[in-house]
C-alpha cells in the first residue's frame, strides 16, 4: 500500500474539504505517518475517514474530527499541551509537531507502553507519556495551554478543568442525546465557558461518565 499517497488523499479529501485551513495542522498531519501508530492487522485502514479502534477502549480519532479540534485549539509553538487518552500516541505526536511540549496520559499500562515505543520511533522527544487515571489528568506538569481529549466524554472532570491555564483551550467531543458535539472550552480570567463547534460522533471514553464527573 502506498501510505504516502493515502496520507495525501486524507489531507486533500477529508481534511481540507472540511474547512481545515490552519497550515500548522495540515503540515503536522502531512509529516506524521499515521500508519506507524496503527496495529499491523489494521494498517490498511490507517487513512480511512473513521475512527480506528486500537484496543483497551482507545481509538485513533477520525482524521477530520481530530484536525478540526486541533484547529479550534489554536495551538501555538510555545504551548504546553495535555492529551487525555494517549492510545498509541498518534494524537500526541501530531500536536507535538506544533506545541512546545506534550504530556500524554494513558491509564492502560500496555497502551502507555505502546505509545511510548511509537513516539520514540518517530523521534517525538517532546512528548511524555504518563500512566495514570484519565479523569485526573496530570497536575504535576500543568497548567496547560491546550488540552485535547481523545474520545467522547459525558462531561469534563473538575480536576482537568482546573489544569487549564488562563487563556487556555480545551477541545473534546461531548456526548448528548442524538448527535454528539465537538466543543471548545476556554478559561479567561478564571471564568470557564463552552462553545459548540460541530456535530461529531466518536467512541466514548468509559472513564468519563456523567455520574463520576462535574459538568459546568
Amino acid at each position: 500500500m502506498d501510505f504516502a499517497q493515502a496520507r495525501l488523499n486524507m489531507i486533500e479529501g477529508q481534511i481540507r474539504t472540511n474547512r481545515v485551513t490552519d497550515q500548522f495542522v495540515l503540515d503536522a498531519l502531512d509529516e506524521l505517518p499515521r500508519e506507524a501508530f496503527v496495529p499491523d492487522a489494521l494498517k490498511s485502514l490507517s487513512y480511512v475517514d473513521e475512527d480506528i479502534q486500537v484496543g483497551a477502549g482507545r481509538i485513533l480519532m477520525e482524521p477530520m474530527v481530530m484536525a478540526r479540534l486541533m484547529q479550534a485549539a489554536a495551538i501555538e509553538e510555545t504551548d504546553l499541551a495535555l492529551v487525555i487518552a494517549a492510545a498509541t500516541g498518534y494524537e500526541a505526536a501530531a500536536i507535538a509537531k506544533i506545541a512546545s511540549a506534550v504530556i500524554a496520559v494513558e491509564s492502560d499500562v500496555a497502551m502507555a507502553h505502546t505509545a511510548t515505543e511509537h513516539l520514540a520511533e518517530q523521534g517525538a522527544d517532546t512528548v511524555t507519556v504518563v500512566q495514570d487515571d484519565l479523569t485526573v489528568g496530570n497536575a504535576d506538569h500543568g497548567p496547560y495551554d491546550v488540552i485535547f481529549i481523545n474520545g467522547a466524554v459525558d462531561a469534563v472532570s473538575a480536576a482537568i478543568l482546573d489544569q487549564l491555564s488562563d487563556g487556555g483551550r480545551l477541545v473534546c467531543v461531548k456526548t448528548a442525546k442524538g448527535m454528539d458535539k465537538a466543543v471548545l472550552i476556554t478559561k479567561t480570567d478564571g471564568v470557564v465557558s463552552e462553545t459548540e463547534l460541530f456535530d461529531a460522533n466518536i467512541p466514548a471514553l468509559a472513564e468519563f461518565k456523567a455520574e463520576t464527573t462535574f459538568t459546568f
